[in-house]
């Protein structure tokens, strides 16, 4: 599976697997409730250089006991990217940083302009088409 990243597509090996809550705070939860202990699916991303070492893992309490779709819970694990992206496109270009008042009000305000630049440039990007390379 590959994803987008800062130094280009990385690439890794993926697995789910289910795995049942565990834990004194989980059993009294469970206990309290009159119910079992809750299954939920450990996603897990292999390192490339040592594949039987876990390099990340992540626990997913989605409803429902039916299998959540692979793909779909490494898109929701890799999000950070594209928010790390979005930050930082808040701060080098649009100045979400540059803040330097003491009240809410000013904040709230600036923020708020900050936003609706990045509302203005991430529309103008949509209605803009890609140039082709010259030939």
């Amino acid at each position: 599976m590959s994803w987008p990243a800062a130094e280009g597509d990385r690439v890794a090996g993926f697995s789910l697997r289910r795995v049942r809550e565990a834990g004194i705070p989980a059993r009294r939860r469970a206990s309290k409730a009159g119910t079992a202990l809750l299954d939920r699916w450990l996603l897990v991303q292999r390192d490339n250089e040592k594949p039987a070492t876990p390099a990340h893992l992540w626990l997913a309490s989605l409803p429902g006991t039916a299998r959540p779709a692979l793909q779909r819970l490494i898109r929701l694990a890799k999000t950070r990217w594209a928010i790390e992206t979005g930050y930082r496109e808040l701060k080098d270009t649009l100045g979400i940083d540059h803040f330097e008042g003491r009240t809410w009000p000013g904040w709230h305000r600036h923020v708020t302009l900050v936003t609706a630049a990045l509302l203005f440039l991430a529309e103008h990007r949509a209605r803009t088409p890609k140039h082709a390379a010259p030939a």
